[in-house]
């Protein structure tokens, strides 16, 4: 009998503690709600405005000059680096074409140019942005900031796809286990920094190539009096040219596109024309070579030297990752405008002429650029050659600038400066920081160059040690390789996930790039103890700055969520610890779009007072390219009207920037005022404030609470605040209550008391983290966090600078994190 009466009490007990759980849980979100249906009501029918037909063309013209120069110029070095030993059969030239004919026509034109191009978001390329379009179709982002009310956005395109279907399966698959969700942005950021590595070498390699052009070209080149020169006035002139290259980025892309497109554009015309010509003069019976057949002879007939050669066929395509990044430079119709109608047509032309010199001419397989080149149009041709060469590398330049843009708000790269260099084309940026860090990259590869080179006679003899530069030229393209396959990857999974593409479409395009890409891979592996190292360590070395940064700033995070406090907490410390409110307005920065940051509570435990105005501001970034301005703010009052607080949740794309004319401040009050002229508007209760907060506690049930928290051992510390909360808020109820309708007619005007309370002064309370490892964490996670983040966090931008706070509204609040 007595257990049957325990048991009956103890389930009271439970019942009551639920109970009053419910109701705690029920006035947390009555003092904290979602944004939804602010979000609801700031959606508009945002849409970009359209291309008329002369600013296609305009920006096709510009694109020559930022996307095609790398693509461009591999005609100048494919045929000699795929037949480094000589000719020996005119029928391997043919084979040797058609492999460039077909892997033009597979890689850039179909794969990228009308596929993968077609994976971008909303105008913006590369692996971060169809990691982004993944993000938004399926729950793979590692940092779980992500709202309801976000997917209201008009930019927050997303298909819904029906339960059962193929889609719907790779989705719950991606989304099963945190590991996937990791290796994938694993696999996302090797080819970011793949990238990177190849916006080091490709400068470094085309401006060195610049100036060896001009003291060597080949038979009948230039005449030097001394047949011999010094490596060192090569790598100087070199460094020169670098310096002068990268000091003209800031100009911006409309300015730099101009300038460089006029040269790509004459460099085509030449070398489609050329090309012309040697097929008429020569042999035109290299078209032949547009048969696939000649590909299975090639193999056949060269056997392993064939499959080696594909490491110089390779070049031929290099430059293709990067017109992808680049896509949010220009329009999609203007690249695939310009690669289809001129681009693709000059390189065909371009490789055919050179063939048919070749297989009638099969000595000059070092120099058949230059030899093939009618002799009244010889001196031309090399100084257009000699600028195109230098321009080559702005396609990857430009490319890094908008990766490490993405990659800045994905939290995986530390905070750097990006300006804007166009207010008609916000894809149009400039990565100052990122500018001097290549440049310096550059220089430093360049001279290791020194002593490894030594340029020969004028009349083209090589010297081994300039083939073994070649070698390595060719063997560091295995950073374009893996950057492919990524991409090969990720446009896979986009045409399941986003596309719903069918799977016999889906098969035959994944077989056919990797049947490609793959066959280069292997080639080019060969050759990694002959420098295709050098991007291999560039690439290791951006992969741990990233995944280090990204690592601390989820833990960073997931900290913050569990340390935050509730609502009833705030509240309660009215008569606890006898706040002041001053005059002003304080805007607390956090990352968290709901609850209490710990920094606030942090601060007012040491300082017990708050401003008479308190707006948490949490400036988010989202998986989409672009906010619209009229959608970026969301405002929302936080608790009864009496304690002035409010939350404001700035949205920002990848492509948005926080500009030091932007009026951030201003803009987040504008919205303010609005949100409570609005509110004012819709209230039809003068006590609508006081009235949804109807909660009757007894000092039984607070005993009780007391009693189960007293008997809970197992508690953290965010549980003892949350309980604290709890108790504080049942002790401070009649507080809030006793504010009588007399004494809100007697306060003056709200929006006149924050007009008032901004122009006693506005204060921006940010968190100044130490973040440190805990103790007993393993050593490789010590060394990630005290030393390799510590130095990241160290050097890099803080978020004051990146929001252009003035120093003297600033106030940070120091506190300890221990992940």
């Amino acid at each position: 009998m007595s257990e049957r009466v325990e048991a009956s009490v103890a389930e009271g007990e439970n019942t009551i503690k639920e109970r009053h759980i419910g109701a705690m849980w029920e006035l947390e979100q009555k003092l904290d709600q979602s944004m939804d249906e602010e979000a609801n009501k700031l959606k508009n029918m945002y849409r970009e405005n359209g291309l008329s037909t002369l600013m296609l063309l305009r920006l096709s013209f510009q694109s020559l000059g930022i996307v095609y120069g790398d693509l461009g110029t591999s005609p100048l070095y494919v045929f000699y680096n795929t037949f480094p030993d000589g000719i020996k059969d005119s029928e391997d030239v043919i084979g040797a074409l058609s492999l460039i004919i077909y892997s033009l026509l597979l890689i850039p034109l179909i794969k990228y140019v009308f596929i993968v191009c077609k994976a971008n978001d909303n105008g913006q390329g590369g692996t971060l942005a169809i990691y982004s379009l993944l993000c938004r179709h399926a729950k793979v982002n590692l940092i779980p900031n992500q709202q309801r009310s976000d997917e209201d956005l008009t930019t927050y395109s997303r298909t819904l796809v029906a339960e059962g279907s193929f889609a719907a399966k790779t989705k719950k698959w991606l989304e099963s286990r945190h590991s996937k969700k990791r290796a994938l942005l694993v696999v996302v950021l090797l080819g970011t920094c793949m990238m990177i590595g190849d916006g080091i070498l490709t400068p470094a390699i085309s401006v060195y190539k610049t100036f060896f052009l001009t003291v060597l070209s080949a038979t009948g080149g230039i005449r030097v009096n001394n047949p011999k020169m010094s490596s060192d006035i090569v790598v100087l002139v070199s460094v020169i040219l670098l310096i002068g290259l990268f000091s003209m980025q800031h100009y911006g892309t409309d300015k730099v596109g101009w300038l460089f497109a006029p040269i790509v554009l004459i460099w085509f015309l030449f070398i489609g024309a050329t090309g012309i010509y040697n097929i008429c003069k020569h042999d035109t019976s290299v078209l032949k070579a547009f048969s696939p057949k000649y590909i299975y002879l090639y193999f056949k007939r060269r056997g392993r030297d064939g499959w080696i050669s594909l490491g110089g066929i390779l070049l031929s395509i290099t430059g293709t990752e990067a017109l992808f990044a680049d896509i949010s430079y220009f329009p999609l119709q203007a690249i695939q405008l310009a690669f289809t109608l001129f681009v693709f047509p000059c390189l065909l032309l371009a490789y055919c002429g050179q063939a048919a010199f070749l297989v009638n001419h099969k000595e000059h397989y070092k120099d058949a650029f230059y030899a093939s080149i009618p002799e009244s149009v010889y001196w031309p041709m090399l100084i257009v050659a000699t600028g195109a060469a230098f321009v080559g590398s702005q396609a990857t330049i430009s490319g890094t600038y908008s990766i490490i843009k993405q990659a800045v708000s994905h939290g995986c790269f530390p905070r750097v400066k990006i300006v804007h260099t166009s207010k008609k084309f916000l894809g149009q940026i400039y990565c100052p920081d990122i500018n001097w860090i290549l440049m310096i990259g550059c220089i430093t590869v360049t001279a290791s160059f020194k002593n490894q080179t030594e340029i020969g006679n004028a009349y083209g003899k090589i010297t081994t040690r300039w083939r073994k530069r070649r070698r390595r030229k060719m063997s560091w393209r295995t950073a374009v390789v893996v950057v492919m396959l990524v991409t090969t990857l990720l446009t896979v999974l986009t045409m399941l996930v986003v596309w719903r593409c069918h799977w016999i479409f889906v098969l035959v395009f994944t077989i056919l790039s990797l049947l490609v890409e793959l066959s280069y891979f292997s080639a080019v592996i060969l050759k990694i103890n002959e420098g295709g190292w050098v991007p291999l360590i560039i690439a290791a070395f951006s992969l741990l700055v990233m995944f280090v940064w990204n690592y601390v700033t989820v833990k960073k995070y997931e900290f913050e969520v569990h340390s935050r406090v509730s609502m009833s907490w705030i509240l309660g410390l009215g008569p606890s610890l006898g706040l002041v409110r001053v005059p002003g307005i304080g805007l607390v920065h956090t990352e968290l779009a709901s609850g209490v940051p710990h920094i606030f509570s942090h601060f007012i435990t040491n300082l017990p007072a708050i401003h008479s105005v308190v707006v948490f501001v949490c400036v988010k970034n989202l998986p989409v390219y672009t906010v619209p301005e009229e959608e970026r703010f969301l405002v929302k009052r936080i608790g009864p009207k009496t304690f002035r607080m409010f939350r404001c949740v700035a949205r920002y794309g990848y492509k948005d920037l926080h500009r030091k004319d932007d009026r951030f401040e201003d803009k987040l009050f504008e919205n303010l005022f609005s949100f409570i002229q609005n509110e004012t508007m819709m209230e039809s209760d003068s006590n609508y404030s006081n009235s949804v907060y109807p909660v009757n506690y007894t000092q039984e049930s607070r005993d009780e609470l007391i009693s189960n928290n007293n008997n809970n051992h197992d508690s953290n510390d965010n549980n003892m605040v949350m309980f604290s909360s709890m108790v504080d808020y049942m002790d401070t109820m009649s507080f809030s209550q006793n504010y009588t309708v007399e004494e809100e007619e007697e306060e003056e005007d709200e929006l006149e008391f924050l007009k008032t309370c901004k122009e006693s002064g506005v204060v921006h309370i940010m968190g100044n983290t130490v973040v440190k490892a805990r103790k007993g964490s393993l050593l490789p996670k010590k060394i990630a966090i005290d030393y390799v983040y510590a130095f990241l966090a160290k050097i890099c931008r803080e978020n004051s600078a990146i929001l252009h706070v003035p120093h003297e509204t600033l106030l940070n609040v120091g506190q300890v994190y221990y992940l």
